[in-house]
């Protein structure tokens, strides 16, 4: 007899924006986070949320690593964002584009604009975040 996993259930969530959302203190400390309650109500499957650039660009800010995902995908919202992939090169995103990075990619953020906002899925919600030796 095969089983089946019985699926996370999922309920209905809405989060409208309000800029006390955006919290800082999340994986990188000059980024805000704004976090839009998809991982509560998909029981950890998912995980959704703004992140808004707090600081200028510095180079000294830039690690390179990977996350221990299935899935993530990034949009940009707000002005640009750049990183160079391993294997890819370098990237870059303006408002309205959007990449999908593969699990475990290595990449490095090499700058962004004063202005960046992204959007960012990731699965599973809880995930490692791993630095990567140069």
């Amino acid at each position: 007899m095969s089983s089946t996993p019985t699926p996370t259930p999922q309920r209905f969530t809405i989060s409208h924006l309000d800029e006390r959302d955006f919290k800082t203190g999340g994986l990188r400390d000059y980024s805000a986070y704004r976090d839009l309650g998809i991982a509560e109500a998909t029981g950890g499957l998912a995980q959704a949320h703004v992140i808004r650039m707090t600081a200028p660009f510095r180079p000294e800010l830039s690690v390179r690593h990977h996350h221990d995902v299935q899935f993530q995908m990034v949009y940009c919202l707000k002005g640009w964002f750049q990183t160079e992939f391993e294997g890819v090169g370098v990237r870059r995103l303006e408002a309205g584009s959007c990449w999908l990075q593969p699990p475990g990619i290595r990449h490095t953020v090499i700058g962004w604009s004063d202005d960046c906002e992204l959007l960012e899925i990731i699965m599973p919600a809880q995930h490692e975040t791993v630095s990567d030796p140069q």
